[in-house]
C-alpha cells in the first residue's frame, strides 16, 4: 500500500512539473509574444511618424479653408516677419512697434454687417474673427516667434496645438508686445490671449469651431512732435530722440476687448455614392463680444481744444453686442451648395450719462436689435467655381444690404484666375454717430444726420506662378464717412476733428503688381502698385505710386545643414497727403495741408534656417543717416530711425 502511494505521489509530482514546466514555456512564448508585438506596434508607429509630411499639420480657417505649417525660408516669410505677421506692403507703422499704421492703400470690399466700435487706428493690433485659425495635427505642435523692438522691450508670440484624438483639438496661445519706443511718452503694451477647439463627430454629422480671445491694446500718446527743427536739423544733441519736445507727456489710450465665438453644424442627412451625393445641412453662428475704448489725461491740454474740466480726463466708450446667425444649407452635385440664413444682432454702444451741450443732447447710449436675411450659393463646374452672397436688412436703422458674387479657375499647380463684384450698404461705425469726451469740441450726435455709406465695385485677380500676380480693383463710394478737419477752427494750429460724410461721389483705382526674376542664386522679387482717385475734395488720399524692390540671395551651406537668404530691400511711395492722427478717439483723419512721402526705406537683412528655425536679423532704414530727416508717418509723427533688428519663429512638433 505505501509503495502505492509512493508511486502515485510520483506520478502527481511528475505531472505537475510537466504543467509547470508547460506554463513557464506558454509564459515565455506569450512574453516574447508581446515583446515582438510591441516591437512591431512601435515599429510601425514610427514608421507611421517617419511617414508624416508637414501637410499633415492642418490650418483651418474660420470659412474652413484649409492649408499647413510651412517652416520653409522665403522671400514672403521675409516680408511676414513683423509684429502683425503678415506683409506690410500696403502700410506705412508709427515709429514705435504697436503704435498705429497709416495707410498707403485702403480695401473697400466690406466684410461687417453692421457698424464697428470705432478706434480703427488701434484694431491693427487686434485679433477679429478672421484672424483667428483652428488645427488639426497628428503630433502635438508648439511655435515660438520672437523679435526684439525699438527700446526696453520685445515681441513674443507662443502657440500650443494638440489633438487629443483625430477629432478633436484645441490651441492655446498669447502675443504679448512690450516696447518703450525712441520718442517720450510713446510705450506701447499688448497682449492677445486666444483659446481655439475643433471637434467633428466619427460620422462627420456633427462638428463645431469655436474659440474666446481676451485682448487688450495700451499705448502711451504724446501728440506727436512740436518742433519740426530738433527732428530735421540732424543736430547730434536731438540723435537720441527722447530730447525732441512733444506736445504733451500725460495721455494714453486702451482698446479692450473679450469675444465667444462658436460655429457648429448638423448633417440632418448626408448621402453619397459613386454617381451622387446630397446634403442637407444645418448651422448656427454665435458671437457674443465686448469692446471698450478708453482715452486717461492727467491734465487738460489746448491741443484738443476747451474741456468741462482741469483734470482726471477719462473718456470712455464701450460696445456690447451679440450676433446670431442661423442657416439651412442644402448641396448636390447638380445645383452645388444653396444656403438660407437668418441674423439677429443685438447691441447696446453706451457712455456713462446724458451730455447736455450748447448744440443739444448728446444721449448716454445707442442700443437696438437688427434682424437681416440672406442667402448664398455655391457652385463648381470643372476647374470653375461660382460664388454668391446676398443679406439684406428686414428691421433695424443700422444694417443695410451686402452682395458679393465671384467667379474663379483653378489653374491647378499653374495659379488661378478670379473675377468679383461686390456693393455695400450699412450706417458707418459708433464713434461717427455718437460720441462724448470731456474735450468740448468731441462731442456729437448724427444718428439723424449721417446715411448709410455705399460701396460698390468690381476686381480681377490673377496668379501665374511662373510668370506674374495681378490685383486690380475699381471702387465707387458714395456717403464716405472719414474724420476731418472742424471748421469751427480752420485756420487753428491744431485743428479740432469731427465726422463728415462725403457729399459727392469717389471713384478708386487700385492696380498691383508683383513679378519675381531668377537668375541662378539670386533673384530680385518686385511689387508695384499704381492707384487713382477721382474726387472733388481731398478726402480719400493715397500715394499714386508704390514700390518695393527685394534684391536677395539664397543657397544651403554646410552640406545643406544651413539654409541662407541675404538681400536689400528698397521701399518707395510717391508724396501725397498723408492722414493724420488723432489720438484722442484713435482715429485717422482727412488733411489737405500737408504732404508726406518721396524717400527711400532701406533695409539690409540676413536670414538662415536650420532645420526648423528661421532666424532673422535686419538693418531697417539704415539709409536714414545719410539720405535726410525727412521721413514722418503722419504729419508731426516721424517714421523709424535706422536700427538693427533679431529675431527667429521655431516650430517643434513632437
Amino acid at each position: 500500500m505505501g509503495r502505492r502511494l509512493f508511486l502515485i505521489f510520483l506520478l502527481c509530482a511528475s505531472a505537475v512539473m510537466a504543467q509547470d514546466q508547460k506554463n513557464r514555456e506558454e509564459l515565455r512564448d506569450s512574453i516574447s509574444s508581446n515583446r515582438i508585438r510591441q516591437s512591431r506596434e512601435g515599429a510601425k508607429k514610427e514608421k507611421e511618424k517617419e511617414e508624416l509630411t508637414i501637410k499633415d499639420y492642418k490650418i483651418i480657417s474660420h470659412l474652413s479653408d484649409t492649408t499647413h505649417f510651412d517652416t520653409t525660408l522665403t522671400v514672403n516669410k521675409e516680408y511676414n516677419f513683423n509684429y502683425l505677421r503678415r506683409d506690410e506692403f500696403e502700410l506705412l507703422p508709427f515709429s514705435n512697434v504697436g503704435q498705429p499704421y497709416n495707410k498707403l492703400a485702403y480695401d473697400m470690399h466690406e466684410t461687417d454687417l453692421f457698424p464697428q466700435l470705432g478706434a480703427r487706428a488701434k484694431h491693427y493690433n487686434y485679433w477679429e474673427v478672421e484672424d483667428v485659425y483652428y488645427y488639426n495635427v497628428p503630433t502635438p505642435t508648439t511655435e515660438l516667434f520672437f523679435k526684439t523692438v525699438m527700446e526696453q522691450g520685445q515681441s513674443a508670440d507662443g502657440f500650443f496645438t494638440l489633438n487629443t484624438s483625430r477629432r478633436f483639438n484645441f490651441s492655446i496661445a498669447n502675443k504679448g508686445l512690450r516696447s518703450l519706443g525712441k520718442y517720450q511718452n510713446i510705450r506701447t503694451s499688448i497682449g492677445n490671449f486666444r483659446l481655439t477647439a475643433n471637434y467633428s463627430t466619427e460620422n462627420g454629422r456633427y462638428g463645431f469651431k469655436a474659440h474666446i480671445v481676451s485682448q487688450d491694446v495700451e499705448n502711451q500718446e504724446n501728440g506727436g512732435i512740436t518742433n519740426r527743427d530738433q527732428f530735421e536739423s540732424g543736430d547730434s544733441e536731438f540723435t537720441d530722440r527722447s530730447r525732441i519736445d512733444v506736445a504733451f507727456q500725460d495721455a494714453e489710450n486702451l482698446l479692450v476687448g473679450k469675444r465667444y465665438y462658436l460655429d457648429h453644424y448638423y448633417n440632418i442627412y448626408d448621402r453619397r455614392d459613386s454617381l451622387s451625393y446630397s446634403r442637407l445641412q444645418l448651422k448656427h453662428k454665435f458671437n457674443y463680444e465686448t469692446k471698450f475704448y478708453r482715452f486717461d489725461q492727467t491734465s487738460a491740454n489746448s491741443f484738443f481744444g476747451d474741456s468741462f474740466q482741469s483734470g482726471s480726463l477719462i473718456d470712455r466708450g464701450q460696445l456690447r453686442s451679440m450676433f446670431n446667425q442661423l442657416s439651412l444649407n442644402y448641396s448636390n452635385n447638380i445645383i452645388g451648395a444653396v444656403e438660407g440664413k437668418a441674423i439677429a444682432y443685438r447691441y447696446n454702444y453706451f457712455f456713462r450719462s446724458v451730455l447736455f451741450t450748447d448744440q443739444g443732447v448728446i444721449p448716454s447710449n445707442l442700443r437696438g436689435e437688427e434682424y437681416a436675411i440672406g442667402g448664398s450659393w455655391i457652385k463648381n463646374i470643372g476647374r470653375f467655381q461660382l460664388r454668391g452672397d446676398f443679406t439684406t436688412n428686414v428691421s433695424g436703422e443700422l444694417g443695410g444690404t451686402f452682395i458679393n458674387a465671384s467667379a474663379s479657375y483653378d489653374l491647378k499647380d499653374k495659379g488661378y484666375l478670379r473675377a468679383k463684384v461686390y456693393s455695400t450698404s450699412r450706417m458707418p461705425n459708433f464713434n461717427f454717430l455718437l460720441y462724448q469726451s470731456n474735450y468740448e469740441q468731441y462731442n456729437w450726435n448724427n444718428t439723424e444726420v449721417f446715411e448709410n455709406e455705399e460701396k460698390k465695385g468690381v476686381g480681377l485677380d490673377i496668379r501665374l506662378n511662373k510668370w506674374f500676380d495681378l490685383e486690380a480693383e475699381y471702387s465707387i463710394l458714395d456717403n464716405y464717412s472719414y474724420f476731418g478737419s472742424s471748421p469751427l477752427s480752420p485756420d487753428d494750429t491744431n485743428p479740432q476733428i469731427a465726422p463728415f460724410q462725403s457729399q459727392g461721389t469717389i471713384n478708386y483705382l487700385k492696380v498691383k503688381l508683383n513679378k519675381e526674376f531668377r537668375v541662378g542664386k539670386f533673384a530680385l522679387n518686385n511689387t508695384v502698385m499704381y492707384q487713382m482717385v477721382d474726387q472733388d475734395e481731398n478726402i480719400l488720399n493715397v500715394p499714386e505710386f508704390v514700390t518695393r524692390n527685394t534684391l536677395y540671395f539664397s543657397d544651403h551651406l554646410f552640406k545643406k545643414a544651413l539654409y541662407l537668404q541675404t538681400g536689400v530691400t528698397f521701399k518707395y511711395f510717391t508724396a501725397y497727403f498723408t492722414d493724420g492722427y488723432n489720438p484722442l478717439i484713435s482715429e485717422f483723419y482727412s488733411q489737405d495741408q500737408e504732404e508726406i512721402g518721396d524717400f527711400p526705406l532701406i533695409d539690409f537683412f540676413i536670414n538662415v534656417k536650420v532645420r526648423r528655425t528661421r532666424i532673422y536679423l535686419k538693418a531697417e532704414h539704415f539709409n536714414s543717416p545719410f539720405t535726410g530727416n525727412n521721413f514722418y508717418s503722419a504729419p508731426d509723427y516721424p517714421y523709424r530711425d535706422f536700427i538693427v533688428r533679431f529675431g527667429l519663429v521655431w516650430n517643434f512638433f513632437i
